[in-house]
């Protein structure tokens, strides 16, 4: 199922495009769900308003007519360096749930992390990912698709959350993205406002099924979550350990010294603690803490093709997107998707061509300036 097929002259010509259309398309309620944030929202703006801050310092007769974006994460080749972001309910968007996000990633040649909040379960996600072709390789993909990641929120039931990694693991998800900056949830106005405190009739939070009653949990906030149990997590799978949720430098360095496989800058969407820096201000001090160390990834306020470029600058060595990619799931569903993952794509490749970059290793920060306001 591919949804509402946008072609021309309605083909979408920028990520605004297809935010127009999720809106017009979307239950209110859903929408407010998908677009807000914590409190005032402050953070939220901020994501976005951050890359605004900066202006890129093209270099000149580099020589770069021909770009390669693929990018290489835990021995796994992408097509790009921007990632689809962990993010919760697809089938609220549209009927191909996150099924069809899947396929079109995979498509895309690049990684989907998978929710623990998927309305569609994560073998089933990874079965539609398995049956997807790639583009080919050369410069402009990988010869087979990238692995899911998986998403987790650790349970304070250890041997429930250790059934919810074996089943990641048995689909074949190559990564856990273990989002730690959620020891409560945060307040969401917009939600409160709309009485959305639960998921339709048909619709469930196909992951945190019981292994043994067959029954749905609900999703639990560990307040007393603490790096006992990241160790703990290390020895009970020997996949890769990413931190979601990372924004002081002295925690970046903490995880480093507890074996932390890659640390992904986040304030997840401005939806957990309102006022706190814009991810992409988080990331300098960040980067500069784990001093190459290990990976350091990036999401939140990613729109444009000069956004990434901005972020890998800086010292990112991938982005992830999460709105934009709800955004064409609703509007066009799998269709949608490919065309916001294949908009960044040329994006990037533009601006990469201008600032005279023909590979994103070569993205230093003497690219990028403050900007300067009068």
């Amino acid at each position: 199922m591919n949804g509402h097929l946008l072609t021309a002259p309605t083909a979408p010509v920028n990520l605004a495009d297809l935010r127009a259309a999720a809106r017009r398309r979307l239950d209110p309620a859903h929408d407010d769900f998908f677009a807000g944030g914590a409190g005032d929202e402050r953070t939220v703006r901020d994501n976005e308003a951050a890359f605004d801050s900066y202006r890129v310092l093209p270099r000149v007769l580099r020589g770069v007519g021909v770009r390669d974006l693929r990018t290489t994460l835990f021995g796994a080749t992408t097509s790009m360096p921007v990632l689809v972001s962990p993010t919760a309910f697809h089938r609220l968007a549209h009927p191909d749930g996150e099924a069809g996000c899947a396929r079109a990633t995979a498509a895309a040649g690049t990684i989907m992390v998978v929710s623990m909040a998927a309305t569609t379960p994560v073998e089933a996600i990874a079965a539609a990912a398995a049956t997807t072709t790639p583009p080919p390789p050369a410069t402009s993909g990988p010869d087979r698709p990238p692995p899911l990641w998986f998403q987790l929120y650790p349970q304070p039931d250890l041997a429930f959350t250790e059934s919810v990694i074996r089943r990641a693991e048995a689909a074949g998800c190559a990564a856990l993205v273990v989002t730690v900056d959620s020891p409560v949830f945060g307040r969401r106005e917009r939600d409160l406002r709309h009485g959305f405190l639960d998921l339709p009739d048909g619709l469930r939070c196909e992951n945190m099924r019981d292994p043994d009653t067959g029954e749905i949990r609900p999703i639990t906030m560990d307040a007393g979550l603490d790096w006992r149990r990241i160790e703990w997590l290390r020895g009970v799978t020997r996949l890769p350990v990413v931190l979601k949720g990372i924004l002081h430098p002295a925690d970046a360095v903490l995880a480093v010294e507890h074996g932390v496989d890659a640390i992904l800058v986040s304030n997840h969407g401005g939806r957990q603690l309102d006022g706190v820096p814009a991810s992409l201000d988080a990331l300098p001090a960040v980067v500069d803490a784990v001093a190459g160390r290990l990976p350091v990834l990036l999401d939140g306020g990613i729109r444009r093709g000069t956004d990434v470029l901005t972020a890998l600058a800086l010292g990112a060595v991938a982005v992830g997107v999460g709105r934009p990619v709800l955004w064409g799931l609703a509007a066009g569903g799998e269709t949608g998707v490919r065309q916001v993952l294949e908009l960044l794509r040329s994006d990037l490749d533009r601006a990469m061509a201008l600032a005279g970059v023909a590979r994103p290793a070569e993205l230093t920060p003497d690219l990028v300036r403050p900007a300067v306001r009068r």
